[in-house]
């Protein structure tokens, strides 16, 4: 059966991803396939297979794209078209369309195979041959390794063996990686050489999830955009930052994963670096990739560490207990985790940046499992206002003025600022301004696998690290990592549904702070 492409757009379901300033709709990508390396696995069944058929639901696929997954064959699975469907009834955006469904399945191949396997990458480059004669792709592919970093040495020299990283005239071979890009600044530099001799650095697209994410981005249109915050966005009004990420819950079955990577690799090294990059950057001079990244490493190559990483570090371990009503394990009790394991589950730390505008702010970055809620937002706290007025009230009672920026999950910016009570006396409390996206739009925003592999297709990088700042992001983590390492105690422990460890208050006591109950 012929599947005649129809414009959800007919159906009510607005393009998001199309830029609006674009009436020749160049947002949507051109005959394309995407090689999908590990499409078996929970990401790409979860989020990635999802995210490519809410991109076809908007018209932004081309009605001929190829979809060609790589993996051992799950004996379980034999059908994989199939088990792909179940993934997307399940785990997609938009509403299940049989059309959509036909059209996109149509173009879908399976290559069976290890990535030691050269007969299974000869199938790969026979496909991708088939998928150009009877699909139109022309020759242009990516190739997404969602896959564990250690093999990504291996594949990357596949490709490039049986000539696949390489393509003719005006066709183009991208390459896509998951985070985390190595586990220091050496294993970091060693992958940047093996992909990048391999693949062109323009042609590297490294994954960063966080940076697809609308709020994450509404960062740039907040600052740069409204006059009410720029001129107060420096080290005269600020008194300090707090960048958080919050989970509420347990390893998740990412034992094998997690166990020897810990909270602050998984999450601060790369993540909350880069929301602090973005918090802390000045105006670029275009929102191109290349001033977009200049600004970025700036900041990151002022960030400097404190002078007694003991007394400006946290790590915790969570144990066992109750958490909102239920009996949760510890840690240590979870499925695949060593007894003795010394991993932290929750890591705070501060930095601070040399710059004229950020000079004596600090940056408090955190990030834990088991924790009160599951939140991630950026709060700027803003300097005590000289109130001759209202000496009778404490500063305590007076707060001080935050901007809180939502990434997740209820997205949106909060304002927090001091407004007289109703009545005689004059009282003064805070209270909050709340805006959030969900209200405030009609439009739901996209996920942010969709944006980052729409940007895959169409080659276009701005919100994808270089390998600069990815090594910067070590060179400011690894001193952290050695410090721990170099410990004889195990992680403080924290109760399951609290804010993490005593020494992460006193992280923030030390300067006369404390942290933001989300």
């Amino acid at each position: 059966m012929s599947i005649t492409y129809v414009d959800p757009g007919a159906k009510g379901r607005p393009n998001l991803l199309r830029d609006p300033r674009d009436r020749r709709l160049s947002r949507v990508a051109g005959p394309s396939s995407l090689v999908l390396f590990g499409i078996t696995g929970d990401l790409a069944r979860k989020k990635l297979v999802p995210a490519l058929y809410d991109l076809a639901t908007r018209g932004l696929l081309p009605p001929s794209f190829g979809l060609v997954g790589f993996a051992r064959r799950n004996p379980d699975n034999d059908d994989f078209a199939a088990v792909l469907k179940e993934s997307v009834k399940t785990h997609s955006r938009a509403p299940f369309d049989e059309d959509v469904w036909a059209q996109l399945s149509a173009g879908m191949r399976f290559v069976e195979g290890e990535f030691d396997d050269d007969d299974a990458f000869g199938r790969l480059a026979l496909t991708l041959a088939e998928l150009e004669e009877q699909r139109g792709t022309l020759g242009n592919h990516a190739f997404y390794l969602s896959i564990p970093p250690k093999t990504f040495e291996q594949v990357c020299r596949q490709l490039s063996k049986h000539g696949l990283a390489k393509a003719d005239g005006d066709a183009w071979r991208r390459v896509v990686i998951e985070k985390p890009f190595g586990h220091d600044l050496a294993s970091a530099r060693k992958l940047n050489e093996i992909v990048e001799s391999v693949f062109p650095p323009d042609c590297v697209f490294r994954i960063d999830h966080y940076l697809g994410k609308e709020t994450v981005q509404n960062i740039l249109a907040l600052r740069f955009v409204n006059r009410l915050f720029e001129p107060v966005w420096n080290a005269s009004h600020v008194d300090h930052v707090q960048i958080t990420m919050a989970e509420d819950i347990g390893t998740s079955g990412r034992a094998g994963y997690y166990d020897g990577v810990g909270a602050a690799r998984d999450v601060i090294q790369n993540h909350l670096l880069q929301l602090l990059a973005l918090t802390a950057m000045e105006e670029p001079l275009s929102f191109n990739a290349e001033d977009l990244r200049a600004e970025k490493e700036k900041v990151l190559a002022a960030v400097q560490l404190p002078a007694d990483l003991s007394q400006q570090s946290a790590r915790g371990q969570f144990t066992g207990g109750w958490q909102g009503g239920e009996l949760v394990q510890g840690y240590l009790e979870e499925d695949g985790i060593a007894a003795d394991s010394t991993t932290e589950t929750y890591a705070a730390i501060r930095l601070d940046i040399n710059t004229r505008r950020w000079a004596g702010v600090p940056f408090y970055l955190r990030s834990g499992k088991r924790l009160g809620r599951r939140v991630t937002e950026i709060a700027v706290v803003f300097k005590h206002a000289p109130n001759r007025l209202f000496a009778g009230q404490s500063q305590d009672d007076l707060g001080q003025n935050t901007v809180v920026i939502r990434v997740q999950p209820d997205e949106g910016v909060t304002l927090r600022f001091s407004s007289k009570v109703p009545g005689t006396q004059m009282e003064v409390r805070d209270v909050t301004m709340d805006f959030g996206y969900g209200h405030a739009f009609t439009e739901s925003s996209p996920e942010a696998y969709e944006r980052l592999i729409l940007d895959v297709l169409l080659g276009e990088p701005p919100l994808f690290p270089r390998h600069r700042e990815v090594e910067l992001s070590w060179r400011i983590f690894d001193p952290f990592q050695g410090y721990w390492a170099s410990l004889t105690e195990r992680p403080e422990p924290y109760a399951p549904g609290s804010w993490g460890p005593a020494s992460a208050d006193e992280l923030l006591a030390r300067d006369g702070r404390s942290w933001r109950r989300p």
